[in-house]
C-alpha cells in the first residue's frame, strides 16, 4: 500500500481558490490511479476527481467540472487539486486516494485501497 498525506485546506470565501495537496510514501506511487473525495457533514463520501497514473486522463464530478483540476507529479511523489471559483456546497473534508496499480482511474470507493486522513475545506458565503 501507499501512506497518503492531504494539506492545503483551509477557511475560503466563496468565489475563492485553494490548493490541495497529498503527499504518497511507500509502493509505486507512479504505477497508482489517484482520486480525490469529498464528505460534508451528514452526506455520504462522493467522487470528486480522478486522474491515470501518468496524468494524461482525468475525470471530473459534474459539480466540479470547469472549476476544478487534477493533477500529478510522480517525481515529487504527489497529486493536487486545484479549486477555483469555490461555492459554499463544496464544504467538506476532502480525501485523497490511491488505486491498486496499473487499475484504471475510477469514481468508485472500493476501487481504492489507501486513504489519506482527510483536509477540511470551508467555504464562506
Amino acid at each position: 500500500q501507499v501512506q497518503l498525506v492531504e494539506s492545503g485546506g483551509g477557511l475560503v470565501q466563496a468565489g475563492g481558490s485553494l490548493r490541495l495537496s497529498c503527499a504518497a510514501s511507500g509502493r509505486a506511487f507512479s504505477s497508482r490511479a489517484m482520486g480525490w473525495f469529498r464528505q460534508a457533514p451528514g452526506k455520504e463520501r462522493e467522487f470528486v476527481a480522478t486522474i491515470n497514473w501518468i496524468g494524461s486522463s482525468t475525470n471530473y464530478a459534474d459539480s466540479v467540472k470547469g472549476r476544478f483540476t487534477i493533477s500529478r507529479d510522480n517525481a515529487k511523489n504527489t497529486m493536487y487539486l486545484q479549486m477555483n471559483s469555490l461555492k459554499p456546497e463544496d464544504t467538506a473534508v476532502y480525501y485523497c486516494a490511491a488505486g491498486r496499480p496499473w487499475t484504471p482511474p475510477s469514481n468508485t470507493i472500493a476501487d481504492y485501497n489507501s486513504w489519506g486522513q482527510g483536509t477540511q475545506v470551508t467555504v464562506s458565503s
